[in-house]
């Protein structure tokens, strides 16, 4: 099989499971709703199993909804035969994932669940299976084919059962009011925490400040520009900021004009210069900054004073860009 050949094979899996996808999507329901609605209005957790590949991702969907707010834990079901049902309490939800939704294990598990007085949701591709039938809400995973030559190797349903797992979760935090804190909060030790809890108060530099009032020359100007890494901010007596001067402003007045040493930098600045407010994510500056070619930005209070100076360098170096 030559590269085009094996080209070819990749885009036709794709299509395969994009197609199954958006089946998947136009038979979603109000029994989509009623599930979303149980999960979120249960004082328990929500217990995920299956077996095999379906068990594979019926982790992943836990920790999805784990690190999205809805505590979930994944429970085997040979496992739960022996001792592992003692996680399980009556006011906890249990999602169930079975293509074929006939699994022996997952059949017995689910009578042990119903036993406790658990609600169960079932995500499975047969609508008329056991699993179907017997569990409180029944979600449709229903495919065509799988994306496999063969029709055998679970590949189009597994992915169904992913994407509606995710929607789940997804639903769920959207109804919860969940937010980026929150979603902070569980991330503490990642990129995904630091980008959403740094703000531009922990990397800007607050002191020394490169300003200089109106009526400085610009010979005063690159003193500071030199050791306050290619900025200067012109302010009022107040702190106001009146103004930016940058390297590259005075490298462009150089270019046409030889003695520049006596101009004043209120000729040369930039009055409205872009800036940053204190409390602001620090993402969000290194977002503003990297998409107009900023390097430096004052950052303001509330009362418009100047409290400090960010580079891009250093919320590059923050690790929140």
């Amino acid at each position: 099989m030559n590269s085009a050949e094996l080209v070819e094979r990749g885009k036709r899996v794709l299509r395969l499971e994009r197609e199954a996808l958006g089946g998947v999507e136009d038979r979603l329901d109000e029994t989509f709703a009623s599930a979303v609605m149980m999960i979120a209005e249960s004082r328990g957790r929500v217990i995920v199993t299956g077996v095999g590949k379906s068990g594979l991702i019926g982790r992943k969907i836990a920790a999805t909804l784990t690190s999205t707010g809805t505590p979930a834990t994944f429970l085997h079901p040979v496992d739960s035969a022996h001792g592992d049902l003692g996680i399980v309490g009556s006011d906890d939800v249990a999602i169930l994932l079975s293509k074929s939704g006939e699994s022996d294990e997952l059949l017995a598990l689910l009578e042990h669940l119903q036993g406790l007085g658990v609600r169960t949701v079932a995500i499975t591709g047969e609508r008329e299976s056991a699993l179907a039938r017997l569990c409180t809400i029944s979600l449709d995973a229903w495919v065509r084919e799988e994306a496999c030559p063969h029709d055998l190797a679970p590949t189009t349903s597994t992915t169904a059962a992913l994407a509606i797992g995710d929607a789940l979760a997804v639903a769920l935090l959207e109804h919860k009011g969940f937010g980026r804190e929150d979603f902070a909060r569980l991330h503490p030790g990642g990129s995904i925490g630091r980008r959403l809890v740094t703000r531009v108060d922990e990397v800007m530099l607050a002191s020394p400040l490169p300003i200089l009032p109106l009526g400085s020359t610009l010979r005063q100007a690159i003193v500071v520009l030199a050791e306050q890494r290619g900025i200067v901010l012109v302010a009022d007596g107040d702190q106001k900021l009146l103004g930016v001067l940058t390297a590259g402003d005075l490298t462009r007045l150089m270019e046409h004009q030889q003695d520049v040493m006596s101009e004043l930098v209120e000729r040369v600045m930039t009055h409205a210069p872009r800036v940053a407010r204190a409390g602001e994510l620090a993402s969000a500056v290194a977002f503003r900054m990297e998409t107009t070619g900023v390097m430096a930005m004052p950052v303001l209070d509330a009362g418009a004073r100047i409290v400090g100076v960010v580079h891009l360098h250093d919320l590059l170096r923050a690790r929140v860009a």
